[in-house]
């Protein structure tokens, strides 16, 4: 599978879709991914433990890819994130609102797997909508 096929996989299926049953099809077992508003975590079940934890947290969350730029067996897209704010998340209590903010995914793949997965996003611009939500 190309790396562009398991970067929209991964998005689709993985976060969208909240289909955990999908990661061993996409995702090394010894990957190292760390997510904009986490920590690194190393294995394809912290991986999923790190979607749970974010998808539990804002209902409907969604991963849009705006832009995907890929070589080789290297991608790198820009991406919308979303959700409804309703369980705890970076440390606040829910609000009920709705959040979106702008983020960019680095992925490596070999032998068809994704092998790391390093994404940094606009974490002050989530805060800030975290922080003034009524």
């Amino acid at each position: 599978m190309s790396v562009r096929d398991l970067v929209g996989i991964f998005y689709q299926r993985l976060w969208n879709e909240r289909d955990l049953a999908i990661a061993p099809a996409i995702l090394h077992p010894d990957i190292s991914f760390r997510g904009s508003v986490g920590s690194a975590v190393q294995g394809r079940e912290a991986v999923c433990s790190y979607v749970d934890m974010v998808t539990t947290a804002l209902s409907g969350y969604r991963c849009d890819v705006q832009t995907l730029v890929v070589e080789g067996e290297r991608a790198a897209a820009k991406v919308l994130f979303s959700g409804l704010h309703i369980g705890e998340f970076l440390g606040y209590a829910p609000t009920g609102a709705r959040v979106e903010w702008i983020g960019s995914a680095f992925f490596t793949a070999e032998r068809g797997l994704l092998t790391d997965v390093w994404v940094l996003g606009d974490v002050v611009s989530l805060r800030a909508q975290l922080e003034s939500a009524p």
